[in-house]
């Protein structure tokens, strides 16, 4: 499961008691656990390593990835690459981080894939912010750059999915996942018929 703190990400507060709700409810190993990764604007290492000791699977870190590189290898350091991914928030291929600027320089999304990987990160969320929450359908071309252009990166998608059509090409695109929100909200299709599509 992706759990997302979209106040957070966007510096309108955050939702700690429901994330913390979220986590304790998961189903905890041995299966059927749940595996949840959680983000939106985790910027520190206090706050990655306040969501993994509430019981997250591995924490997305925002743009301060992209700013802060001694952070991510810090973090790696501390928690290992399965615990850490990196969220490559971007608009016409540049890094553009939900909430504005937030002081990220105008970094080309597929160089800092290339970056974070050879720092040792081993997965990317990446999300075509012209897209997220649009229906639109899924920014594969972009997804798939990243992980062309930074050997070894699983990169999953996020933004624009509407269909389970754009489930099946994310995984013909050989993309390590795909994440849907609003579709299955909207009762596009469901979860199970979401699961068919990807296994």
């Amino acid at each position: 499961m992706h759990l997302v703190d979209l106040d957070r990400a966007h510096g309108r507060g955050a939702n700690d008691d429901v994330t913390r709700a979220c986590l304790r409810a998961a189903p905890p190993p041995p299966p059927p656990a749940m595996r949840v990764q959680v983000g939106g604007g985790v910027s520190t290492e206090a706050a990655v390593e306040e969501l993994l000791l509430w019981g997250a699977a591995r924490v997305v870190l925002g743009a301060a990835a992209a700013t802060d590189a001694p952070l991510v290898d810090r973090l790696l350091a501390r928690h290992g690459a399965l615990r850490l991914a990196v969220a490559i928030d971007a608009r016409d291929g540049k890094l553009a981080p939900r909430g504005g600027a937030q002081g990220a320089p105008p970094i080309v999304a597929r160089d800092l894939a290339r970056r974070l990987r050879a720092q040792g990160v081993r997965t990317v969320v990446y999300t075509d912010v012209a897209r997220d929450g649009t229906l639109g359908g899924p920014d594969l071309a972009g997804a798939r750059s990243l992980a062309d252009g930074a050997d070894g990166l699983e990169v999953i998608v996020s933004g624009g999915i509407a269909t389970l059509d754009d489930l099946r090409a994310a995984r013909a695109a050989g993309l390590a996942g795909a994440i849907v929100g609003r579709a299955l909200h909207e009762a596009k299709f469901t979860l199970a018929e979401a699961l068919a599509c990807v296994v």
